[in-house]
């Protein structure tokens, strides 16, 4: 089947919600890169200061996906999706706007990062919601396939224009361009013309609402063991990336160019992996891909503590994009695979609370793994630190081999009837 008339049987809907996707990824990616390195190059910060940024940064994944999950649940989520978008364009006008003034301390960008932070968990949870509503349940895997073959892209272009942004204009000036995707999306998801079904009716009280979600996920073996998959992954991975970002400024003298273009390289793996996401789903079976993706992302970033500053800057930019490459090929298909299954084992009437809750463990973990790396990394050095964050994230390989996944053959095999 070709891309045309995969697209064709998606819908305009799905086009303009791509189109929303595709720009925010990108916004999203250049602001990952530039935010770290403001910290970093504008304020100087420590090792433990770096890791503060990263809880501020996931911190509201923890504090407020679940009740978010709740209103999503009782709301039309294209509104939502619209007034999130809006509310971080704006914000990030603010950050740079006090940052180009010379007013910017480390606890300013800390509360404008966790507030931007506050409304991403918004969109996240009703995304993964809104997302049946513009593609049918049958069309999920190739829906969910084009959207992380795209986040993927925008992997490749938005980390090397996001270093080449903050190399020429400066951190707080790379951040403008973020604040426009986030308006381009929030103009595509107006143009959605898709009718979503009857929201939630508020007949219980917000916390049995709350409960429910939680239930359903603690009820479920195979949303726990994906919950338990991306858990311990996101955990060490941040612990990892905090302390490289402040290790390859500092120790292996590598500049915001220099990692624009890692991550750009680095991501052209998780491209390919997301568009082999259906292909190697049909050959292997669910299982044994997830295991595999598992061994992939996790194993190889055990490479990252032995890069070491004697060699030539080329060779440690070609043997940190072959990390992340292979990195990123695991990620970006266990990732479809993951959503897909989650959203087939889910209720459309609970996808945004049980969405919010696999949001809350998954990514409220990355602001605890940010602090610790932080503290680590401050304590033993950053070299040190990643190390032991490669040890940690091994731990993934085992969870996922010894869960109720390794048997699921197809993601329909275990779908809701």
């Amino acid at each position: 089947m070709t891309e045309t008339h995969v697209s064709k049987r998606l819908g305009r809907d799905f086009d303009r919600f791509w189109l929303a996707q595709t720009t925010s990824a990108v916004g999203s990616q250049i602001g990952d890169l530039a935010v770290p390195l403001l910290a970093v190059v504008v304020l100087h910060a420590t090792a433990a200061e770096a890791g503060l940024v990263g809880v501020a940064r996931w911190l509201p994944f923890l504090l407020l996906a679940l009740p978010l999950g709740v209103i999503v649940d009782r709301r039309r989520r294209r509104p939502v999706l619209i007034a999130a978008d809006a509310a971080r364009a704006a914000l990030i006008i603010v950050l740079v706007a006090v940052a180009v003034s010379g007013s910017l301390t480390l606890p300013v960008l800390l509360g404008l990062i966790f507030v931007i932070g506050a409304f991403t968990v918004a969109f996240e949870v009703a995304y993964q919601s809104f997302l049946p509503t513009v593609a049918a349940r049958d069309r999920l895997e190739a829906a969910n396939g084009r959207l992380q073959a795209t986040a993927s892209a925008a992997q490749v272009g938005g980390p090397g224009l996001g270093g080449w942004l903050v190399q020429t204009l400066t951190a707080p000036w790379a951040l403008l361009s973020q604040a426009v995707t986030y308006a381009v999306s929030a103009v595509a998801l107006i143009g959605i013309r898709a009718g979503e079904p009857d929201p939630l009716r508020e007949r219980r009280g917000a916390l049995a609402e709350l409960r429910e979600g939680l239930s359903f996920v603690r009820r479920d073996r195979y949303l726990v063991s994906l919950v338990g998959f991306s858990a311990i992954y996101n955990l060490f991975a941040q612990w990892i990336t905090v302390l490289l970002l402040v290790h390859a400024v500092r120790e292996l003298g590598l500049t915001a160019g220099h990692l624009g273009l890692v991550f750009s390289l680095g991501a052209v793996g998780a491209v390919v992996g997301a568009a082999a996401a259906p292909a190697s789903v049909r050959r292997f079976g669910v299982g044994p891909v997830l295991i595999a993706c598992a061994g992939a992302e996790s194993l190889v970033l055990g490479a990252l503590p032995f890069v070491d500053a004697a060699w030539s800057t080329p060779v440690i930019v070609c043997v940190l994009v072959g990390v992340f490459a292979v990195n990123g090929a695991g990620t970006s298909l266990s990732s479809v695979v993951a959503l897909t299954l989650r959203q087939l084992r889910t209720p459309d009437l609970l996808l945004g609370r049980v969405n919010a809750t696999v949001r809350w463990i998954s990514y409220g973990v990355v602001a605890i793994g940010a602090g610790l790396g932080g503290l680590v990394g401050e304590a033993l050095g950053t070299r040190a630190g990643i190390a032991a964050g490669c040890v940690g994230v091994a731990l993934t390989v085992v969870w996922v081999a010894a869960s109720p996944l390794r048997t699921v053959r197809t993601t329909a095999s275990i779908a809701l009837g």
